[in-house]
């Protein structure tokens, strides 16, 4: 085989792998979630694929003449790609929320199996391009030193413009059909049509019908977020935001005061307890979603102005579209990174921060840190307060962690809770909390006094009871914050 179709094979099947193993977060996503555990799950499984493909692909290279088996390989590959698909929708719709053994196992029976077939490519095109022993070293060295470029390239591909300008699934497809043909193409040019049976031909074309065949819930994909809008069959007016497997954010289109869930509630009682009589607020929102805080101040606090940070550009189109969102100069949306955004937020200028930003049950690490909480600290006016939601549960380590981390940041700060979550540990104890933080006393009397209005009496930790709660729990900082780990994962509906 000449040198050159030789890269360009070794090029593009290990290419093939790694926009498979890119996509894959994407694909798992609305089943899974995305956490720490779900992309070890993906990184781990298609190693294990690329390790045994190229394994197995050298062994059969030696016992078998090569040029028999390229062909079929891509072929097979992109069969398997076609099917990663309905195997993803199939299996994952009955594991939402799923542990790490299950994400692993979801992960193994969809991509492990084309990561390898893919990947015993590279070895028998090594076999064919190796004439004597005397050149072994260049010739391995050479096309190992492809194939990582393929493999980086298809990478950087994927993550950098794929993902932004397609949904997945067409993309998956696209690449799928580029492996049968690129094998049918192999399998002439090399003169090896018989194992190029027309069994195999039928089994593309069934794969590739069967990859439209399964159901998915993504009607809206960025690269960010899988994302659809559910109307409440409770509620006519009711519309809930679903990213991935959690119910986000909750709009009533008729009644934006309306705050379906809990914390958000407890980001009322801290607002009135700021502003009794409605006043306006000047107030920095992390994270968007589905705006219903920005909304909610709109109408039950009028001329406040919401300053909001959210990174995905989809949800800001979605807010606008499908969940009653009006921008205009009360409303300001500074799309990107909330951790590069708030560079450009003014300091002091702001009487309160908002944090309810989450990928998956978990606050992103850089947006939970001690070094994050200094710049939200430099944001707020001198009586200024941060309240932020998160999810914990168990022996709600975040929780300990994530108020130690506020409380070595500001002088007074406390948690509001639903006082059962706050009970004996067990696995299902916990849900939301808000910590609530401020370089003033906090106003917990009117805080209590606006939750009683609601006719609840949920608990607020401060003082010595919160410094008991917290223990020794570690301050969370850019060098250290692992959050996952501390977070127990369950399933959800915020």
């Amino acid at each position: 085989m000449p040198a050159f179709p030789a890269a360009a094979l070794v090029f593009l099947s290990s290419a093939a792998v790694l926009v498979l193993e890119i996509l894959a977060a994407r694909l798992l996503a609305p089943y899974v979630g995305v956490t720490l555990e779900v992309y070890t799950a993906i990184i781990g499984v298609i190693l294990g694929g690329i390790a045994l493909g190229s394994w197995l692909g050298g062994k059969f290279a030696d016992r078998f003449d090569p040029r028999g088996m390229i062909g079929p390989l891509l072929i097979f590959g992109g069969i398997l790609a076609f099917l990663s698909l309905p195997l993803v929708d199939g299996l994952g719709s009955g594991l939402r929320g799923a542990t790490a053994a299950t994400t692993t196992v979801l992960t193994f029976l969809a991509f492990f199996a084309p990561a390898a077939v893919l990947s015993a490519v590279t070895p028998a095109v090594i076999k064919l391009r190796l004439a004597s022993l005397d050149e072994t070293g260049r010739v391995v060295g050479r096309l190992s030193a492809i194939s990582t470029t393929g493999a980086i390239v298809g990478t950087f591909l994927t993550g950098f413009v794929l993902v932004a300008a397609w949904p997945s699934r067409p993309v998956v497809r696209i690449v799928a059909i580029g492996l049968v043909l690129l094998g049918i193409g192999v399998s002439l040019w090399l003169r090896r049509v018989r194992p190029l049976s027309i069994g195999s031909v039928v089994a593309a074309v069934l794969a590739g019908l069967l990859s439209f065949a399964a159901t998915h819930p993504c009607e809206h994909e960025s690269a960010y977020f899988c994302a659809y809008v559910e109307q409440d069959p409770d509620r006519e007016s009711g519309r809930m935001l679903w990213l991935d497997t959690l119910r986000h954010s909750y709009v009533d289109l008729e009644d934006p005061s309306y705050l379906e869930f809990t914390y958000m509630q407890w980001f009322s009682d801290a607002l009135t307890a700021m502003a009794p009589e409605g006043g306006p607020l000047d107030t920095l929102h992390i994270g968007g979603a589905g705006f219903t805080m920005p909304q909610y101040l709109r109408a039950e606090h009028p001329g406040s102005t919401s300053t909001v940070l959210e990174l995905d550009p989809l949800l800001v189109d979605l807010a606008e579209e499908e969940l009653g969102l009006e921008l205009d100069d009360d409303i300001e949306v500074l799309t990107g990174d909330a951790r590069l955004g708030i560079q450009r937020t003014e300091p002091a200028g702001y009487d309160v921060v908002i944090g309810d930003a989450f990928g998956g049950v978990a606050v992103p690490w850089h947006l939970a840190t001690v070094e994050f909480t200094e710049q939200i600290h430099q944001r707020l006016r001198p009586d200024g307060v941060y309240v932020m939601n998160l999810v914990d549960y168990a022996e709600r380590d975040f929780l300990r962690a994530e108020a130690a981390t506020v409380d070595a940041v500001f002088e007074h700060v406390a948690v509001i809770g639903a006082p059962e979550n706050f009970g004996p540990t067990r696995g299902d104890v916990g849900g939301n909390f808000v910590v609530i933080a401020s370089e003033q006393p906090l106003p917990l009397d009117g805080i209590r006094e606006a939750n009683r209005a609601r006719a609840r009496e949920d608990r607020i930790l401060h003082g010595e009871d919160l410094d008991e709660f917290m223990g020794d729990a570690m301050v969370l900082t850019d060098d250290h914050a692992p959050v996952d780990q501390l977070l127990t994962p369950l399933p959800l509906a915020r």
